[in-house]
């Protein structure tokens, strides 16, 4: 039986354009989080938390291959004892930019990436950015666990394949702006309920480039229950979940076993 996973969210405030300032202010929360008592296994940071959308500008602030993210994160897992999901960050690759999160285990190794695959036209992201090629699952601790970015969360289709492939716990680091927090709240649920799996968001907060970022990070259990969810102000948001739930609901409510992809 898998241990219970203690999570913290951070649910930050990103200043676009602002590289060092979101790492000054990123850090700062970092080491608030591992002198919690008890510290977390796991922390996780929100969609693009280096630039934010400054995607006039994202060439020039970019984070070549993403050096200086996985440098920091990997000898801050190692020193720390604590895994890390990076959330995702801008990365410049030759001439192009990639919308990509990092995970770190707590010996600081990467264990996992992920570049966002469905681009958000109505942010223009089609326009800045290059989409990824491939899926995000990795090994948590003996449990498959997968990243799906923000926008990702409107295609089913790629939860639920995650979810075929074994993923028991899904990420979801976003940037989701006002109007849409009914659309952010029903779509985690639903991932998590038509997978049977758990759903870990980190949102962002505050305005940047004209649009207003609402929070509500939370944690979404196999049944579909919010466990945790943050308001709209920066912060922490923890909480222990058991691994163990995601078999339990899979044996009481067959929905694997019952589909009939021959139909569809």
């Amino acid at each position: 039986m898998a241990a219970p996973l203690r999570i913290a969210i951070i649910q930050m405030n990103i200043v676009a354009g602002q590289p060092e300032v979101n790492f000054t202010n990123m850090k700062r929360k970092l080491e608030e989080c591992v002198k919690a008592d008890p510290k977390p296994d796991l922390i996780v940071l929100p969609e693009m938390w280096n630039t934010g959308y400054a995607l006039e500008q994202i060439q020039s602030i970019a984070d070549p291959d993403g050096n200086e993210t996985k440098q920091f994160f990997a000898t801050f897992s190692r020193q720390h004892q604590v895994s890390v999901l990076a959330g995702s960050i801008a990365q410049l690759n030759e001439s192009n930019v990639t919308n990509t999160a990092y995970v770190f285990n707590k010996q600081g190794e990467e264990i996992g990436n992920y570049s966002k695959i469905h681009l958000f036209q109505l942010m223009n992201e089609h326009l800045h950015l290059q989409a990824g090629e491939s899926l995000g699952t990795f090994d948590l601790q003996g449990t498959q666990a997968a990243v799906m970015i923000c926008y990702d969360i409107r295609f089913p289709e790629l939860a639920r394949k995650l979810a075929l492939s074994g993923t028991k716990i899904l990420f979801v680091p976003a940037q989701w702006p006002h109007p849409r927090l009914h659309h952010w709240r029903t779509l985690l649920q639903a991932r998590a309920i038509e997978n049977q799996m758990y759903v870990v968001s980190c949102n962002t907060v505050g305005e940047s480039g004209g649009s207003s970022f609402f929070g509500h990070s939370m944690i979404v259990d196999p049944w579909g229950e919010v466990i945790a969810e943050a308001g709209e102000e920066e912060a922490t948001l923890t909480a222990q979940i058991d691994l163990s739930l995601v078999e339990e609901v899979r044996g009481r409510i067959p929905v694997f076993t019952d589909r009939r992809p021959n139909l569809y």
